[in-house]
């Protein structure tokens, strides 16, 4: 059995939505962020040093990062779907994106939120941050403009790990402009799978009522 340690409001919602998507058997255990101060609480790192979600237990495997979590379920339990062709150029797509949506993309949005709590002083960061922010989500645009998906005409791994970014820009009014990257948030959001990931994950500001 696979157990996911999902964190309420998180990016682990995608873990959910992966194995809903696979048709695997799994069990949640949930964690609620802390109302004051929005932080995981202590018990996540009974589970991992880090004291993040998501984190995966398979039988003696406890695997941490969303990244390696989704290359793990799809190589392991997938059954061949959602990984390309290895050597193929939509094999290196998915390598790419995997590694691009928790790397390079989420730093400008973790600087955007973070330093909006700092107020004047944040001032002098706020050209920089939205300069990266420009350079990402036209780099995301463009390449969304020439494929269906982020490995290209099939759906990957890699489709999974860049939907929080994407999310979390558009519940931001961050993607305004952007009509491929809009287009590909909601279209992500209609499948029946995310929708039962969200129905399983409790409470996700950056997700469809439901």
């Amino acid at each position: 059995m696979i157990t996911v340690h999902h964190l309420n409001n998180s990016r682990s919602q995608r873990v959910l939505w992966l194995l809903e998507e696979l048709g695997l058997e799994y069990s949640i255990k949930h964690y609620s962020r802390d109302p004051k101060t929005g932080r995981a609480p202590p018990a996540l790192k009974s589970v991992h040093p880090l004291g993040r979600a998501p984190v995966v237990e398979c039988g003696d495997e406890i695997i941490a990062e969303t990244g390696a979590i989704i290359e793990y379920l799809v190589r392991e339990r997938g059954d061949g779907r959602f990984l390309p062709k290895t050597g193929s150029r939509e094999y290196n797509n998915y390598i790419h994106f995997l590694h691009y949506g928790e790397g390079s993309a989420m730093l400008p949005l973790l600087l955007s939120m973070y330093t909006s709590y700092l107020g004047e002083a944040a001032a002098p960061l706020a050209p920089i941050i939205s300069h990266e922010m420009k350079t990402h989500f036209d780099y995301i645009e463009y390449h969304l403009t020439g494929n269906t998906y982020f490995a290209g005409e099939e759906m990957s791994g890699a489709d999974f790990q860049m939907i929080f970014p994407l999310e979390a820009a558009k519940s931001h009014g961050r993607l305004l402009g952007y009509s491929a990257c809009i287009e590909f948030v909601e279209k992500m959001q209609a499948r029946p799978a995310y929708l039962r990931a969200l129905e399983q994950g409790g409470h996700y500001d950056y997700g469809p009522k439901i």
